[in-house]
């Protein structure tokens, strides 16, 4: 195997200490299955991280375990979040301390308009986005705001899976495949949301296998191989390097 870029670095246990989302030499499991080994990064207020790699490679199951959801299980290292320590909590506890997962599967709920699935996110405390913002922010949302959430387009299902995240009082968002199965007219649409979130001061990691749109829209990248970190340093390294991206990213 090819050694990594002369750019790839890792972020520093002091590194991490200081930064807004930090993750220090996390490992994670699924059953018997070991995915993250060791992963220390690193992400500053305010910032776009594209967290990039091969399927397999561990991206989902770092979203995850940051999310602290009950799978997979975290079993090493240390998660914080704008200085508090997040990974002994549940996901509704880091939920509430600021964690915002889009999942890729969206989970819009069935039954439900779009704005009672925006109304749902904000029952408990801490409420986030009013849906007067919201609404400013996505208006073809507030043109379908009384039809059923499940009936709408996949882009438009993408949308109320990234308002109703910041229906919460998020700190950090997390978005897991944003782009899948969407048409590029659509991803366009989702790219300048997103930029128009990031003028916010919203702090986001992107998984997505579309590395190219992933790293136009970053400030950063981070490259997970087979569970570690391969790369860590600026988005424009990654797309200048046509080497590292052909290892490790197949493009």
């Amino acid at each position: 195997m090819t050694a990594p870029s002369a750019s790839s670095r890792h972020a520093s246990a002091s590194e991490t200490t200081q930064a807004y989302l930090a993750v220090n030499n996390m490992h994670a499991h699924y059953g018997e299955s070991y995915i993250v080994q060791g992963i220390t990064l690193a992400v500053n207020e305010g910032e776009i991280l594209a967290l990039l790699g091969r399927n397999g490679a561990g991206k989902t199951t770092t979203l995850r375990t940051i999310a602290r959801l009950d799978d997979p299980q975290l079993t090493q290292g240390e998660l914080w979040l704008d200085g508090q320590r997040i990974d002994s909590m549940s996901s509704h506890q880091a939920a509430v301390a600021g964690i915002g997962l889009v999942p890729e599967d969206r989970r819009i709920i069935a039954g439900l308009t779009v704005e009672e699935n925006l109304q749902l996110a904000q029952i408990a405390e801490p409420v986030g986005w009013s849906l007067s913002r919201i609404y400013d922010l996505f208006p073809r949302l507030e043109e379908r705001r009384k039809q059923e959430g499940i009936t709408l387009s996949g882009g438009e299902q993408q949308m109320l899976s990234i308002a109703r995240a910041l229906a919460r009082q998020i700190k950090v968002l997390l978005l897991d495949e944003p782009y899948e199965g969407l048409a590029p007219v659509i991803v366009d649409e989702i790219e300048k949301t997103l930029r128009l979130i990031k003028q916010e001061g919203m702090t986001t990691i992107i998984v997505e296998q579309n590395a190219v749109r992933a790293l136009k829209l970053a400030d950063r990248a981070v490259i997970l191989d087979t569970g570690q970190i391969v790369f860590d340093g600026s988005a424009q390294d990654v797309l200048d390097d046509e080497a590292l991206r052909a290892e490790y990213l197949a493009i």
